[in-house]
């Protein structure tokens, strides 16, 4: 079933919150960036204010508190760190519903720092872990499909990046991603595809059409004069 995700990237735990406030009954789901400022070029929440020492972070790794309205949202962290394999148990503690990891940087930095181990820590994870959490696997418009092909069949989803400028909102959907959700679509049948950065009003039904199942959704939403409008409007194309 498709379906409209809205994205979070923050700094600030505080905005983290007012934004979930806002999609209070108006969202099942909401995709947060969480970035380390070193596989991405800035840093948001936790990393922006402390890392894993920040305050926020620390309540919720204590489980003093949970994530904001933890009840009412199935939430996805999208893990744009260097350390995501390693620190897994630690980004556990949030409470995800699904987990994106990166394929790794050209310079060797990643989330599984190469494909080989990546393969071993999924295969290890724990069955009960994967029957109620969704490992998702995203790639830049650049990346070698035939490496996502390959990974495909060890997630439960891939995330389809709309630019390889990432860690940003507002970049311009590239036609290349486009053409690698049909390619993925027609050569790997039943794999579910998310689509991240640049996605707007204009092209959504576009890249819905191209075969993408889920859109996430960050400034075409939260930059428009009339947020709660145009989320109405994403949902209502699916």
């Amino acid at each position: 079933m498709k379906s409209i995700t809205p994205a979070i990237l923050e700094k600030d735990f505080s905005e983290i919150k007012n934004k979930l406030t806002f999609l209070r009954g108006r969202a099942k789901c909401a995709h947060i960036d969480i970035q380390d400022g070193i596989f991405t070029e800035k840093p948001t929440w936790p990393f922006a204010s402390g890392g894993f020492e920040d305050p926020d972070f620390q309540k919720i790794m204590n489980e003093e508190e949970g994530m904001p309205f933890w009840q009412e949202f199935d939430f996805e962290f999208d893990l744009m760190v260097a350390d995501a394999v390693e620190n897994f148990d630690i980004y556990m503690k949030l409470g995800p519903k699904r987990l994106i990891f990166h394929l790794p940087a050209q310079a060797g930095l990643g989330a599984q720092k190469n494909i080989e181990e990546f393969e071993h820590f999924l295969e290890g994870l724990d069955m009960y872990m994967r029957d109620n959490m969704e490992i998702g696997l995203a790639f830049k418009p650049s990346d070698d499909l035939s490496v996502v092909s390959r990974l495909s069949h060890k997630v439960d989803f891939l995330h389809c990046m709309g630019s390889d400028k990432i860690g940003f909102q507002g970049e311009t959907f590239s036609e290349k991603a486009l053409e690698n959700i049909k390619f993925l679509k027609k050569n790997l049948p039943g794999i579910v595809i998310s689509v991240d950065i640049g996605v707007n009003l204009e092209n959504a039904k576009t890249i819905l059409d191209a075969g993408a199942d889920r859109l996430t959704v960050g400034s075409g939403m939260w930059k428009n004069p009339d947020p709660i409008g145009a989320l109405e409007t994403f949902q209502s194309l699916v």
